[in-house]
């Protein structure tokens, strides 16, 4: 899952002060499971948009609440979106930087004003009510080898080999030894799973040309018929 955190309503009020009719942009994906950015969040967010812009003295707002199943998904949004998104002057966006970017470049006289922050890919414990990051989605997984916890993620140095010397009791040197050392929860897991001689494998440096910037993926089978 995609974890987010909306924004200060003041940081919104502001990238928001000089536009006069605005579509609030929900979405049904990651932002909605967690209560961040599904309709009902954006109804709530037009509210104080309305009341925040009126008590500034900037005048009355015109905005409408929506929200499409999902933001990052070009065809989703467009069959949502063409209809309507002519009639204001700017979009806020309660979507992860993906679905921002996605209205952004298929709307590009349109300014989309994000209203989240986008923080990782996460767990969501929700007894704990807690976040908790797990994957850098690197496109080079390593879990079965490491017992099914990744060491670039919960390694705070993103070793590969194994725990450095900034450990001590199972407990990592950064943060203040409150976090577990990734590296003794993976030796943990392969023991009971006696598979350590995957503890002892030696991996090579990662070949960041499969997690280098920007990545896409698909598209191989309408390439080829293109061929045809």
């Amino acid at each position: 899952m995609i974890i987010v955190k909306r924004k200060p309503l003041e940081e919104i009020l502001e990238m928001t002060k000089d536009f006069k009719k605005l579509l609030i942009l929900g979405c049904d994906g990651c932002a909605s499971i967690i209560q961040v950015g599904g309709e009902r969040q954006a109804r709530i967010l037009k509210l104080l948009l309305e009341m925040g812009q009126k008590i500034k003295g900037n005048g009355k707002l015109k905005a409408q609440a929506i929200s499409i199943l999902r933001q990052c998904d070009r065809q989703i949004a467009t069959s949502s979106l063409d209809p309507i998104i002519a009639e204001y002057d700017a979009v806020v966006s309660l979507s992860c930087g993906v679905g921002v970017q996605t209205i952004a470049d298929l709307y590009k006289g349109k300014l989309i004003i994000p209203a989240i922050n986008t923080h990782f890919l996460g767990m969501h414990d929700t007894k704990a009510e807690k976040f908790y990051e797990m994957c850098l989605a690197c496109g080079d997984c390593l879990l079965f080898e490491t017992g099914g916890v990744c060491p670039l993620t919960r390694c705070a140095k993103s070793l590969l080999n194994g725990p450095c010397g900034g450990q001590a009791s199972g407990k990592c040197e950064v943060g203040g030894w409150q976090n577990d050392c990734a590296w003794v929860l993976i030796y943990n897991r392969l023991k009971a799973r006696n598979q350590l001689d995957l503890f002892g494998k030696f991996r090579m440096p990662r070949d960041y040309r499969v997690s280098g910037h920007p990545r896409e993926l698909g598209g191989e089978k309408e390439n080829e018929e293109g061929k045809t």
